[in-house]
């Protein structure tokens, strides 16, 4: 599952150690419990996990990566393959309480496929779970997360910490049939863009996991999924406003590269300028010269922004990081189990992380 070799699984639990731990130290008839520890911090599954005798799973239900051999972000790190088995297990959890609940999970939207113009397939879904717009992109996000819930399509946010040594490098994945996870980022507009790309992936029954970059792709990189979710991702959050761009005259210094109407965009979509930009340059309504200046321009606005952001308020480093949105539908699931006694009261409150005095208005 973590396709690493003996030399990399040895490397890694020996950080930190003056004398590394071998591979006679692991595979042989004995193992020191510091080194079982130190194998766990890799893999995560509690020390009684290495005491069962029988073999480790392999069934393709319980893990992607027994599904899929490759995928689009191929050089998968450490930690994204951590987050990914860690929702995978809380999927298999989830689909297991809602079982024993009689909580209906099925999928409740057609199956399309890439033979489908994206262009129709957004049009028909933004009438569904396109929410309703407010100006707040963090705002924006929760109502689309909530609109994705009423049809039975569950989202997640993982969080990292500032200081975090290594990062997952992923921003999002879709896992079969209904669960989408995204990475929380500093910019909404990316995580918004995202989502809506991980919802092509859902609506085309495709399994990725994936960094999605909505402002500077390579398309001739992608694959034709790929390519298919970014053009209907972007085509659900541009709604009406895709004629008027595609109509524009190239984009000059005469006309200003159309910044304004740009700008006026952005607000009203949640994408974001460089995305809106990028997308003239593939539709060659601007040229590569004038997408690279805008471009620059735009780093070097958005790094003089965060040198006064930090200035103004005297930090130095990030803060704490905040809680991630949780979906309804999660909560939905966990209330249905705990009023059919699948959980009790202290398994909820561990399961969403509250307080036994938080517990009332949500099993209200």
């Amino acid at each position: 599952m973590f396709r690493i070799d003996v030399d990399e699984f040895l490397n890694i639990i020996s950080k930190g150690l003056k004398k590394s731990i071998t591979k006679e130290d692991v595979f042989g008839s004995e193992i020191q419990l510091s080194n079982l520890k130190r194998i766990d911090k890799l893999f995560e599954r509690g020390l009684h996990y290495y005491l069962d005798p029988k073999p480790p799973e392999h069934e393709l239900e319980a893990s992607i990566f027994f599904r899929k051999e490759k995928f689009q972000t191929n050089q998968l790190n450490i930690d994204s393959i951590k987050i990914v088995n860690q929702f995978e297990r809380l999927k298999l959890s989830l689909s297991a309480m809602a079982k024993l609940a009689e909580f209906d999970l099925k999928r409740s939207i057609e199956k399309y496929s890439i033979t489908d113009r994206p262009e129709s397939v957004a049009k028909k879904i933004r009438e569904i779970l396109y929410p309703d717009f407010v100006k707040n992109r963090q705002d924006f996000l929760k109502s689309f997360i909530s609109k994705l819930a009423s049809k039975n399509i569950m989202v997640f946010e993982f969080i990292e910490t500032w200081n975090k040594k290594e990062k997952a490098n992923i921003d999002g994945f879709y896992l079969k049939p209904n669960m989408i996870v995204l990475k929380r980022h500093q910019s909404f507009y990316r995580e918004i863009f995202t989502l809506a790309h991980e919802l092509g992936h859902y609506l085309l029954g495709e399994e990725e996991i994936e960094q999605v970059n909505h402002e500077d792709l390579n398309r001739n990189s992608l694959s034709d999924i790929e390519r298919w979710c970014n053009d209907f991702a972007f085509l659900f959050l541009v709604g009406d406003y895709a004629e008027s761009i595609d109509t524009l005259e190239v984009a000059t210094v005469a006309n200003n590269y159309h910044q304004e109407f740009i700008h006026s965009v952005s607000q009203n979509t949640h994408l974001s300028r460089l995305a809106l930009f990028n997308r003239l340059l593939y539709q060659n309504q601007i040229s590569k010269s004038n997408y690279d200046f805008i471009k620059n321009k735009f780093e070097e606005e958005y790094q003089k922004k965060g040198k006064q952001r930090l200035k103004h308020k005297g930090l130095k480093q990030r803060g704490s990081v905040g809680e991630p949105i949780i979906s309804p539908m999660y909560i939905s699931t966990i209330q249905t189990a705990f009023y059919s006694g699948i959980l009790n009261e202290y398994e909820v409150c561990e399961i969403l992380n509250i307080k036994s005095d938080e517990l009332g208005s949500l099993i209200e």
